[in-house]
């Protein structure tokens, strides 16, 4: 299956980057790094995750924080968003709302 992300979902990761790079040099390196190949397990393991927030399943982050949220559709996995677990879940679930 192919790995598609959402405009939406590179946002969240370049935003994800610069936190982490402001904290430590080197580090929103790391982040990036360490989430991609989150995302890169898809591969494997698409479809085995819970369903949150209506029909997104979501991936917890090895590393960091962070959930991958995402569909499957027509032979292809689309990310829908990378976001934060420490905020609200009334704020994710508005994310989520329009995609």
């Amino acid at each position: 299956m192919r790995i598609k992300l959402s405009s939406a979902a590179e946002r969240h990761l370049q935003a994800g980057y610069r936190f982490y790079e402001s904290q430590s040099e080197g580090l929103g390196d790391y982040f990036l790094d360490s989430l991609m190949a989150d995302v890169e397990s898809l591969h494997i393991y698409a479809g085995v995750h819970a369903v949150f927030f209506g029909n997104y399943y979501r991936l917890l982050a090895k590393r960091f924080p962070y959930s991958v949220y995402y569909r499957i559709e027509d032979n292809e996995i689309l990310i829908h968003a990378i976001l934060d677990n420490r905020r609200d879940p009334a704020w994710i679930r508005k994310r989520l709302a329009p995609c």
